[in-house]
């Protein structure tokens, strides 16, 4: 009834949609990065209640499944071999028991999703199996997984018994889902993005950033021609958010991520759009950023265009799922 895993990876983390509405006690909601990826690796295999999943970040683990289940590979492209058979991404597998998952580095794009039939089964915390690695909280206590770590795998009615790796004659196709090409990240004007001088913001939608190899899950720090404000800012504290881009004293930029904390007391300059939130998760250190304007009701349209459209696909990903 259970995932062993022999090597951890760079940074492979348990998580799901994360803890909402604990903003008032200080705690930021975390979760997973890319939550297309998320959903619709859950609706490959056949979940429908927002299960846990493995992110992993740049280069993944090597785990033992020690109850034959259905997996997928979502978001970006790994290289997968499970008993020496290669995965196809975006498609579900059926995996026996006893087989052994090795999951090597990414070709593109920064967090690959594992999701299996009936999800990582720890038990919750604050209603949530995601482990929140900048606040510390989560069932591994806010950790990323080592090797010697077993999970539980919940368990799914409805599955033929599994004697050998079989793929689905049929997937999804990614290519909407995950970024391929470095187009521009939507940005919103900030609280203070009046702030800055006119260079600055010449340089904020026409430069283009690097990421930097200290971002992690709390915020995308990004290199590049430095931003400055026309005047020094007294500012208190004030509630961010994933996708708030704040302007420290260096005048480079950090977009804050999944991890983000609830306030922060950098200026706003900016807010990405929520339907690019998933893009900028997959930029990896050294990948280029630049940002377009947008109005906030440009940005909500979009979000608003990309639910309908991925809710509709998850629906039909299940439904096949089912007849097959």
């Amino acid at each position: 009834m259970s995932l062993r895993v022999l090597q951890a990876g760079l940074l492979t983390t348990v998580q799901d949609g994360g803890r909402p509405g604990h903003a008032a006690l200080g705690l930021g909601r975390a979760g997973v990065m890319d939550r297309p990826a998320w959903r619709l690796g859950n609706a490959l295999v056949g979940n429908t209640d927002g299960e846990a999943v493995l992110e992993i970040t740049l280069r993944g683990p090597v785990l033992v499944i020690e109850r034959a289940t259905r997996l997928a590979l979502t978001g970006a492209p790994i290289d997968a071999r499970l008993d020496d058979i290669a995965l196809p991404p975006w498609t579900a597998v059926d995996a026996p028991a006893g087989s052994t998952l090795r999951l090597g580095g990414m070709r593109q794009g920064c967090r690959s999703y594992l999701a299996l039939r009936g999800g990582i089964a720890t038990e919750p915390v604050l209603g949530s199996r995601s482990e929140d690695l900048h606040a510390r909280i989560g069932p591994l206590g806010g950790r990323a997984l080592r090797a010697g770590d077993v999970l539980p795998i919940g368990t799914a009615s409805g599955m033929a018994p599994i004697h050998r790796v079989k793929a689905s004659r049929w997937g999804v196709d990614p290519q909407p889902w995950f970024d391929f090409a470095m187009t521009p990240i939507a940005l919103v004007p900030g609280s203070h993005a009046d702030a800055l001088d006119d260079a600055a913001r010449r340089r904020l939608h026409g430069a283009r950033f690097r990421v930097s190899a200290s971002s992690n899950r709390t915020g995308s720090r990004l290199d590049g021609p430095a931003l400055h404000l026309r005047a020094p800012l007294e500012l208190v504290s004030a509630a961010v958010l994933p996708g708030t881009v704040q302007l420290p004293p260096s005048g480079q930029p950090i977009v804050l991520m999944a991890e983000a904390p609830v306030t922060g007391g950098y200026p706003r300059i900016g807010q990405v759009a929520a339907a690019d939130l998933p893009r900028m998760a997959q930029r990896r250190p050294g990948d280029d950023v630049c940002f377009e304007a947008a109005s906030l009701e440009q940005a909500l349209a979009r979000q608003h265009e990309r639910e309908q459209r991925l809710r509709h696909l998850v629906q039909r990903v299940i439904d096949r799922g089912e007849s097959r």
